[in-house]
Order: structure tokens, then sequence, then C-alpha cells
């Protein structure tokens, strides 16, 4: 089964908190000029966005713990303890992707090559969570449809995180149709429109989500240890 997703930005809901939060302030806390121009960057985006995301479901899918391999179809993967551990008792699978087009990411290179580096960011920053969104919002969208046959999903996971290699993109690419949602991945295993994500979500009725755990590994570019990371606590001054 493929099902595939079109959004609009409206659709979204991103707030500027939300960007603020990633860009490393408290929500709504951010000092000048960072609230007008991230509110700016908001209104520009909707203009810029091409926002595509698909599933494609598999039936049966193996987990193996004792290899940390999972199995779909005739292809094995192998992504290592954390993701093999949150995915064991998985019976079926959906594979994913996301992207936001290439305007925006276009659009942040034109700024910054400009010198508008700030501008540059924060539509970086904007492209980067359009995609998480919309993901969330199709992951959303399989939880309750697996729901209506008891069944439940885990968290997803993505090649290049978690431990999990990037070049294992390529297996997962086979398994897709050419181009789907309109995203190429290059011989090195990126994806092209730059603000596109894919990976694996586990599908069975021991799974569930539980969030993203940033003991379970230390990638320094994990989009949710980021914001994780940037909210510790500051130390009180004595």
């Amino acid at each position: 089964m493929i099902k595939e997703f079109t959004y609009n930005f409206e659709d979204l809901f991103l707030t500027t908190g939300e960007i603020e939060e990633f860009m490393g302030f408290e929500k709504e806390t951010s000092p000048e000029p960072f609230p007008e121009l991230i509110t700016s960057g908001i209104m520009y985006a909707s203009l810029l966005c091409e926002i595509k995301g698909g599933l494609k479901l598999f039936p049966e899918t193996f987990v193996d713990k004792t290899t940390t391999t999972i199995r779909i179809e005739d292809v094995i993967f192998s992504p290592g303890k954390i993701v093999t551990t949150r995915l064991l008792h998985a019976h079926a699978a959906a594979l994913f992707t996301c992207t936001a087009g290439n305007k925006i990411s276009e659009h942040s290179k034109k700024l910054t090559q400009e010198g508008d580096t700030l501008m540059g960011y924060i539509f970086d920053t904007i492209g980067s969570l359009i995609v998480e969104k919309a993901t969330d919002q199709m992951q959303n969208w399989l939880k309750n449809e697996v729901t209506k046959q008891g069944a439940g999903i885990s968290d997803r996971f993505s090649p290049g995180y978690c431990n999990w290699d990037v070049s294992e993109q390529q297996k997962l690419f086979a398994l897709l149709p050419p181009r789907f949602c309109g995203i190429t991945l290059s011989p090195s295993s990126l994806m092209k429109p730059i603000k596109s994500v894919s990976g694996i979500i586990g599908i069975g009725p021991q799974l569930k989500q539980i969030g993203y755990q940033c003991n379970w590994c230390n990638d320094s570019d994990c989009f949710y240890g980021k914001i994780k990371r940037q909210k510790k606590p500051l130390k009180k001054s004595e």
C-alpha cells in the first residue's frame, strides 16, 4: 500500500515559538530583531513551500535483535541496536519520505551568499521544521489507521541518526517508487531537495511511541537532540 500526501504551509501551524526554540531561545523570548525577522520569514515561507510526503506499507517485517537487522522483502537493513530494539515487536513497517521542496533551501542559500546570514539561517530553520511537522502529520495518519486494526506504531527512525549508517538510504529508496515525492538520492546518500527526510516506522500490537531518549546515542546533528540540548537549564549564578 502506498499513500501520498500534499500539505499547504498553513496546514502545519508553524509558530514563531517553535522556530525560536530550535534556534536556542525559550519560546517567545528571543531578543530583537529575531521576532520580526521570524514573523516575516514565516509569511514568505508560505510562498516557497512544495510540501509532499508519502508512506509505503510493508505487511511483513522481520526484526532480529541478535544480529540487529531488519528484513523487509529481500532487503536487509543494519540500523544497529537502538532502532532494532525499538522495532523489536514490529510485524509490519512503513517506509516514508517527506520534503519541503527545493525553493526554501535555495532561498536560504541565496540570502547567505548575499551576506544576510541571519535571515538565511532563519529560512534554513523554517525549512527543517516544515519537514518535521509534515512528517508528524503523516505519522499521525498512520497511527490512526493502524489503531483501527488494534495495532500501534513506533517512533520514526532515519538513516544517519541513532547510529544508523546514512548509506542505508540506498536500501530504503530501493524499496520505494523512483523519485517518490520528488526526492532523489545522490551516490553519497544525500537527498535532494535538501530539506527532506526518510525513514522507517514500525507497526505492531505491542508498539508505541515513547519519544526520543537522548541518552540512546550521541548524534550531534539530531533534530530532537539539538532542541533538548539547547533547553538544558542554565546554572544559577552564585
